[in-house]
């Protein structure tokens, strides 16, 4: 009996939540967060500022929340995308395919987080999951000649970069795109810079 109580306190709990982060997203599309009270988010996901502060201590952790649960999603896809497999080609670009397809599904959360303007250090903690994973699940065959976390920081925040001029060209490419140009970033060597002023 105790079980089955805790059970639904704890199902409770995951819809309450879930109903404020989905009043939270719903917000940000017509407001800018700061803008956004306490009293309107329980006003949307229909509860008071009384349960709002027995989850969330402001806003911010809210929406940090939010970034936490799309992070874990995206760590899945790309977790899933070499489960199975004993070695994967970086020059395949079919392997980042279902990443990009995550990010251009949920193009919104990712443009507040990737942004960095609305919780400042999203960037990071959007690198750190990344880097994670490179960290701990996999590790290159032939092995380089220096300290290899500063190979997981290069090509994470290089990921990073990518993701950044995805959302500032709104999301025109495709993500097939995007993981071609992904995949020639990693396998070429961009040889000798031009200078173009010369003074």
């Amino acid at each position: 009996m105790v079980g089955k109580q805790v059970a639904n306190e704890d199902r409770r709990i995951l819809r309450t939540r879930k109903n404020l982060k989905k009043a939270m997203l719903e917000l940000l599309k017509e407001e800018e967060f700061k803008e956004i009270s306490i009293t309107k988010i329980a006003e949307v996901a229909h509860c008071n500022r009384v349960t709002f502060y027995s989850h969330y201590e402001n806003s911010t952790q809210l929406l940090a929340d939010i970034f936490h649960d799309y992070l874990d999603e995206l760590a899945q896809y790309y977790k899933e995308s070499f489960k199975g497999k004993k070695t994967f080609s970086l020059a395949d670009s079919t392997q980042s395919i279902p990443i990009f397809e995550f990010v251009f599904n949920n193009q919104f959360v990712f443009s507040l987080m990737l942004m960095g303007e609305v919780i400042p250090g999203s960037q990071n903690i959007f690198c750190e999951t990344i880097s994670a994973i490179s960290r701990n699940d996999l590790e290159l065959k032939d092995g380089v000649w220096f300290d290899i976390e500063a190979v997981n920081y290069y090509e994470t925040y290089a990921f990073l970069g990518l993701f950044i001029y995805w959302i500032q060209e709104g999301f025109k490419s495709s993500p097939e795109e995007m993981a071609k140009r992904l995949s020639y970033l990693y396998t070429t060597t961009l040889g000798e810079i031009i200078v173009k002023n010369k003074e």
